[in-house]
């Protein structure tokens, strides 16, 4: 792994952790959503400060250089993160939707006692 490709890891994983701790500090995102970039940003720094580690997992699963080994693994985690956020926001569409059907009937109800 280069030089410059190690530093920029470390350099990103620190401002990612440091960002996330601030956004939890000032309550501007829950701590089960942060969760997943403290996590993300640690993987990244062990594997920019130990190098071996992708190298020694790019031989194994056949890739053909460490580097392409921490670009898919970045990639795999950011579709699974997409993923969870593609069944949240189906989990909170659907939530809103019965919320607004039942504030619909509730307001229907309300008008109808009103004109009797």
């Amino acid at each position: 792994m280069s030089e410059l490709l190690q530093g920029i890891l470390i350099t990103c994983s620190v401002l990612v952790f440091i960002y996330m701790f601030h956004k939890i500090r000032k309550s501007q995102i829950d701590i089960s959503d942060s969760i997943f970039w403290i996590v993300f940003s640690v993987i990244l720094f062990i594997i920019s400060v130990f190098p071996q580690i992708p190298i020694l997992f790019s031989k194994a699963f056949g890739v053909q250089s460490p580097v392409n080994f921490i670009f898919l693994t970045v990639i795999f985690l950011l579709i699974i993160k997409v993923f969870l956020l593609s069944v949240k926001i189906s989990f909170l569409e659907n939530k809103i939707k019965t919320l607004a059907q039942e504030m619909s009937i509730s307001d229907f109800e309300r008008s109808d006692e009103t004109k009797k």
